[in-house]
């Protein structure tokens, strides 16, 4: 698929006029979630760890009408829906809402969401994957958004310990984050478990 094609297909799918196999994608609202699988060197290891198919995650907001993506990467910032799909593999990303968003999201609940991202605009991305807000890695960012603003918990919290953490890819990453001392009781989430979160519901796939 050449870029021109991505980007006539993109803007279509943005608008709900086009279906992706048997999903009729619905335009993207504020606050949506957005998954993929990142090319970055630790998805592998967080693939293995948590049995999840994504391992990236943002909050769809659209600014002067266009959509933006609002994700930890090297720090908590804003980027172009269209530079965060192509960082994906092979363009491909997911989007889900939070089921009936237009009765619970009310006005108030969202601006206490938005001022929860203001509040973490900027800080660092974790690579140790510690529940602290000093640093901010992407699931962590928009489960506080939620959980902070609305009241709503999307996925369960669990340990370190509760992952498989025996694949090399896993070991590797552990050794090079941790050494030999490793958190095994540290807060963490999953992509998989907040991908198949019951509070949501399938938006686009594209």
């Amino acid at each position: 698929m050449t870029r021109r094609t991505w980007r006539l297909l993109l803007l279509l799918a943005l608008c709900g006029a086009i279906s992706c196999g048997r999903t009729a994608n619905r335009p993207l609202q504020d606050g949506d979630l957005i998954f993929q699988i990142s090319l970055s060197g630790q998805s592998r290891a967080i693939q293995a760890a948590t049995g999840s198919r994504y391992s990236h995650e943002g909050l769809i907001f659209h600014r002067d009408g266009q959509p933006f993506v609002l994700e930890a990467a090297e720090s908590v910032q804003a980027t172009p829906l269209e530079e965060f799909a192509a960082r994906g593999r092979d363009g491909h990303f997911v989007v889900k809402r939070l089921r009936h968003a237009d009765r619970r999201l009310t006005p108030e609940a969202r601006e206490r969401m938005w001022e929860v991202a203001r509040a973490l605009e900027g800080r660092p991305y974790d690579l140790a994957f510690a529940w602290s807000d000093e640093r901010i890695y992407c699931l962590e960012l928009v489960w506080k958004i939620y959980e902070r603003g609305a009241g709503v918990r999307i996925g369960r919290l669990q340990k370190l310990r509760d992952f498989d953490l025996t694949s090399p890819p896993v070991q590797a990453k552990l050794r090079e984050r941790y050494g030999a001392s490793l958190p095994l009781e540290e807060t963490v989430i999953s992509p998989g478990d907040m991908f198949d979160s019951p509070e949501l519901e399938l938006v686009a796939r594209f």
